[in-house]
This record gives C-alpha cells, sequence and structure tokens, in this order.
C-alpha cells in the first residue's frame, strides 16, 4: 500500500492550489481549471484514496482519514500554506482538511460540496460508481449535469480508463454504498463549518440533481455564495473557465477578521 495519494503538479510559482476531485473521478477532470490556473503558482491535483493511481493508498474508509492522508502528504512535501479546491466529496475532504490544520489553509473553494446537509440521490451516485462502459460513465455523468451540458471526451476517457485498473469498480461500488447508507450522507456541523476563518467560497449548480442547492441555505454567514445557473453538479466539467475564474479570484481574498475577544478593553 502506497503511503501517500498520488498527485500531478503543474504550475509554478509561490502559491500553491490543491484540488480535490468528486467522489468516482480522477485529478484528469481538474486538466482544464489547471491549465488556466498555472501562471497563479504552482497546481497539484490528486487521486483521492481508492481512486485511479491511489486506488491502494492510506487514507481509505471515508472523508476523515483521506483528509488525514492528503494533510500527510502536504507536510511530506514541505508545503506550509495551500489553497484548497474540492468538489463534493471532495469538498467535503477540503473542509475537514480546513477544521483540522486552518493554519495551514489559505482559502477554501467548495464545488458542491458534500456533507453539507444529509440529502443525497443515492440512486444515482451508486448508479455513477457501477458505470463501466464509456456510454455508461456518458450517461451517468450527463444524468448528474445540467439540461443542456454535455460531458468532455476527455473525462469521460479518463474515468472509462480508470474504471478497467482491476479492483477499481468494485472500490467505487463500496464506497457509494458506505456513502449513502440509509439514503443519506454524513453532515459536517454547521457550528464546525462557523470556526474556519480564512476565505470560503461557496459554488452551487442550480440544477444539482445529486446534492439539493438548498443545502446553501445554513451556510455560515461569512462564507461568500456563487449559484451557477442551468449548471448541475459537475461544475468542473460543466463551467471550467468560471471555476478558474472563481478560484483565482479566492485565492486573492483576505479572511474574515478575528472576533474581538469577549470583554477585552479598549486601550
Amino acid at each position: 500500500m502506497l503511503p501517500f495519494p498520488y498527485a500531478v503538479e503543474g504550475g509554478a510559482g509561490q502559491k500553491t492550489i490543491v484540488f480535490l476531485h468528486g467522489f468516482g473521478a480522477c485529478s484528469e477532470i481538474w486538466r482544464d481549471v489547471m491549465a488556466s490556473l498555472a501562471l497563479e503558482g504552482t497546481v497539484l491535483a490528486y487521486d483521492l484514496p481508492g481512486h485511479g493511481q491511489s486506488l491502494e493508498c492510506e487514507g481509505m474508509g471515508g472523508a476523515k482519514p483521506a483528509a488525514r492522508a492528503i494533510l500527510a502528504d502536504l507536510g511530506a512535501r514541505q508545503l506550509v500554506k495551500v489553497h484548497l479546491v474540492g468538489h463534493s466529496m471532495g469538498g467535503a475532504i477540503a473542509t475537514l482538511m480546513a477544521l483540522a490544520d486552518p493554519g495551514r489553509v489559505a482559502s477554501l473553494t467548495l464545488l458542491a460540496p458534500g456533507g453539507f446537509g444529509p440529502e443525497i440521490n443515492a440512486a444515482l451516485l451508486r448508479r455513477y460508481a457501477a458505470a463501466a462502459g464509456r456510454k455508461q460513465v456518458r450517461a451517468s455523468l450527463a444524468a448528474m449535469s445540467g439540461p443542456r451540458s454535455v460531458p468532455p471526451d476527455h473525462v469521460v476517457d479518463a474515468l472509462f480508463r480508470m474504471r478497467k485498473r482491476p479492483g477499481q469498480l468494485q472500490t467505487l461500488i463500496d464506497m457509494a454504498a458506505a456513502m449513502t447508507r440509509d439514503d443519506r450522507q454524513g453532515v459536517i456541523p454547521g457550528a464546525q463549518l462557523d470556526t474556519l476563518e480564512m476565505p470560503v467560497m461557496v459554488v452551487w449548480g442550480a440544477e444539482d440533481p445529486l446534492l439539493p442547492v438548498e443545502q446553501t441555505e445554513a451556510l455560515p454567514s461569512h462564507f461568500h455564495l456563487h449559484h451557477v445557473l442551468d449548471a448541475g453538479h459537475m461544475l468542473v466539467e460543466e463551467a471550467p473557465d468560471l471555476v478558474a475564474e472563481i478560484v483565482r479570484r479566492n485565492t486573492r481574498r483576505r479572511g474574515r477578521r478575528q472576533r474581538p475577544v469577549f470583554g477585552a478593553t479598549a486601550s
């Protein structure tokens, strides 16, 4: 078993932007977004534990162990401060990383993140997990996208190749079953989210068929929110240029000011 998840690296510069894909995907989905942001700094996209070249690595078993594994890898790479970008399950992992090690996270961009409400279209996620052939993968991506979105060929091909790895398909089927027990998903408590001080941007497709957009209604007041009209759940594939621009802007924002300690006297 590999000690750390696999990651592909590009770009150059002092700023480091880390990308975490959603369930059933791989680092390849970020290709266009990473190309747009390569001049912003170093870009680093992981294959999450249980996916692609991280099929057998530390961090299997859910979002929390995955968060620990990626934080450990960032430490091994001596990356003191990073900007995190996470989609769906990757958004849940990015959030848990920010909660566990807030000093390491300069900004947090969450694309339809998991864990922000119990509702999930479990049947659709399980269908995606079991998609093996190109036609099945394409149909599953289309079902999770907005009504006029067409899944990019390079993403369909990458996910099809990934699923041909021995053991990959069964791993995804098992993970999907664990993630959607009782047709619900685990929830990150709102009180924990409210403690995050770094800039947080949440992006959600208005037509998301997997995670309802209503899950944005309970966000902490200091989170910034961007609704993408006519888009579904697959925001990275549906609107890569918009995602890149939102990430670019969020990495340039400052976090909220620390709240004054109650009872402190003015000098």
